[in-house]
């Protein structure tokens, strides 16, 4: 009959098209983030979903507080004031939660973090429902919460690996980061329409009620006690931490290279002053050039599938540092506003693979003892280092306009980095294939057998 001939090329073309879907399919899923630990790990999925409802609700309430302080005072420089009053806190607060973690079990940690942080929440909803709000609970409220949030924070990265295989860390890591970076999209965009429609009150009751989301998902965890039951938690303790930091190559490294990156290379300061004079545009510029790193980091930290491949995790932070500096020069250098939101988005994909990277390192060459201390110390860098950034960023505009400061505050991260790899070359050669997780078995490289760093090997 005829036609009966092109069936057999018919189904060998629809099997070569399905061959090709199926490679497709292969190339894009090695590539996006893998969320396989989800599926297999029940406490990891408990963690992350509990602290991915409270994240959502910090950003409602990181944006209510501002825009709560300037409807109330009328003042940017008193919602500039707010922010800055939770510096101390948050840096006292990260470095004496270190020495914490490392003396209690990790779960009763979080408990206790839950219900402080819900503390600060309760009283800004409080403030919100009176007639007349206040603005002395704006301060006091977030101060409070700040205190906490780096134990808080120190403490769910400390048990990160008790809750996941080795193999499955960077994967781990990874959909954390990816969650953290969608939150902090979503949450902002909900904010604007939640204060909008339902006031102030509804927004901070949201948080508060998101901190018992992430109750219930701390209680259902197993106890989750230090390393050889945990060690006093004192001055001693602390300054352990810091010598330990010090003295390991790889988290020095990752340490100082970060730092320079965010103190030198953020100009986030300067992006009213680009908006208004280089780009002749107002605030809704001004929301874009702030907008763009984070819309970058998000799809940076969707197609990290294959960082559990890369085996030389010191190399990748150092490129992506230096992937950083590069488009931080040349968003200093365009004077095209669709140009420098691309370099910016770029800039933040950068940022996002490369912590996922530093993170992955912390938890190779941390021993359980000092987990809690180590986190609480980089916390703090990640905290403290982009406020630092912001009065370095004003003192160059100062020196010589707003591109100067952009242009010039990249080229020192790319300069930090290459120095950084030259000064800590244990950073630079460091191979997880070496790494043991913390506590299991003998001592990874770089680690003796109480957890003290050695002398890395030349390689």
């Amino acid at each position: 009959m005829p036609g009966k001939p092109a069936q057999p090329a018919r189904r060998a073309g629809r099997s070569r098209l399905g061959a090709h879907w199926f490679r497709t399919r292969r190339i894009v899923g090695g590539v996006l983030v893998d969320t396989g630990p989800l599926r297999r790990h029940r406490d990891f999925r408990r963690l992350w979903g509990g602290q991915l409802v409270s994240q959502v609700g910090s950003q409602l309430t990181i944006v209510a507080v501002s825009y709560q302080t300037y409807r109330l005072t009328g003042s940017t420089a008193m919602v500039g004031l707010v922010s800055l009053g939770q510096l101390v806190p948050l840096l006292a607060g990260s470095l004496i939660g270190g020495p914490l973690v490392d003396a209690w079990d990790r779960r009763r940690v979080m408990l206790f973090t839950q219900f402080m942080l819900a503390a600060g929440s309760a009283g800004l909803t409080a403030n919100a429902l009176l007639a007349h709000p206040q603005v002395w609970p704006l301060f006091a409220c977030t101060a409070e919460a700040a205190a906490f949030q780096g134990l808080d924070w120190s403490a769910r990265r400390a048990s990160l690996w008790r809750l996941v295989p080795p193999g499955d860390l960077p994967a781990a890591i990874s959909v954390q980061s990816a969650a953290n970076q969608f939150t902090s999209v979503a949450g902002p965009a909900a904010a604007g329409l939640l204060i909008a429609n339902a006031g102030f009150g509804l927004v901070y009751g949201l948080d508060l009620a998101s901190f018992g989301v992430a109750l219930v998902s701390v209680l259902l965890l197993p106890a989750l006690p230090p390393d050889r039951g945990g060690q006093p938690a004192n001055f001693a303790s602390l300054i352990g931490g810091i010598k330990y930091l010090r003295s390991s190559q790889p988290l020095a490294g990752i340490f100082v290279i970060d730092l320079g990156a965010m103190v030198f290379g953020l100009p986030r300061a300067v992006f009213p002053a680009l908006a208004t004079t280089l780009y002749g545009g107002g605030a809704a510029t001004v929301g874009y050039l702030n907008a763009a790193p984070g819309l970058g980091a998000l799809a940076g930290s969707l197609v990290t599938g294959r960082v559990s491949r890369v085996y030389r995790p010191g190399r990748a932070v150092a490129v992506c540092v230096v992937a950083w500096g590069i488009t931080i020069t040349a968003f200093g250098l365009v004077p095209w506003l669709p140009a420098a939101l691309a370099l910016l988005a770029a800039a933040g994909a950068a940022d996002v693979v490369s912590a996922v990277f530093r993170m992955m390192i912390v938890q190779q060459a941390t021993p359980d003892g000092m987990q809690g201390r180590v986190n609480s110390l980089i916390y703090a860098g990640i905290q403290g280092g982009p406020r630092l950034g912001d009065a370095e960023a004003g003192g160059a505009a100062a020196l010589g306009g707003p591109q100067f400061a952009a242009w010039s505050g990249g080229v020192l991260s790319v300069v930090t980095a290459v120095v950084t790899c030259w000064l800590l070359p244990g950073m630079w050669r460091y191979d997880s294939r070496a790494a043991r997780p913390p506590g299991d078995g003998p001592p990874a490289a770089g680690r003796g057998a109480e957890g003290q760093p050695q002398p890395d090997p030349v390689t």
